[in-house]
């Protein structure tokens, strides 16, 4: 199971581990995105010297929670090095952008959940990491309903014949 370090709908995570900030935020946050919307994200770093960042990953990706067996699938992936910089210094505030897919959308249930998010790891020379994700829905889906827990519901159709004609 990964990891929520941040929670639904937040705007902006902040992270103070690893003697930095790393201020990690999607531009234009909504509750819910449709299918081929733009997904904008952007991050800054602050450490005392460039030369502490050995790279920086940015992902958007969905994984599965629940029963069984757990997916995950990457939509977007950047990664970034020193040497990708002109003046090498990965601390800047950087933007990326994704058209997000037709699917797999959102879905919360009850035996399974199919989660999206941003997300950025921040690798330090010394070894050190640091994980930030930021959740979001990716359509429409309505939540399942648990019908099991409705008193009301449960003897409504405890009621029904089990083939009705």
């Amino acid at each position: 199971m990964l990891p929520h370090k941040v929670a639904m709908f937040q705007h902006n995570s902040v992270n103070r581990h690893m003697d930095a900030t790393i201020r990690f935020s999607i531009i234009d946050r909504q509750l819910v995105y449709m299918p081929a919307e733009p997904l904008v994200c952007k991050y800054e770093l602050q450490l005392a010297t460039p030369d502490d960042i050995h790279a920086v990953e940015a992902s958007v990706l969905w994984y599965t929670e629940g029963k069984g067996g757990e997916d995950m699938a990457v939509h977007f992936f950047e990664r970034r090095v020193r040497e990708d910089v002109l003046d090498k210094d990965l601390r800047r505030p950087h933007r990326f952008e994704t058209t997000l897919p037709n699917s797999p959308l959102s879905y919360f249930g009850a035996i399974v959940r199919i989660c999206w998010c941003a997300r950025l790891r921040v690798f330090l020379r010394n070894g050190e990491a640091s994980v930030e994700q930021i959740p979001f829905q990716l359509g429409d889906v309505p939540r399942q309903r648990i019908r099991e827990r409705s008193p009301v519901a449960k003897d409504v159709f405890s009621r029904m014949p089990a083939n009705p004609q």
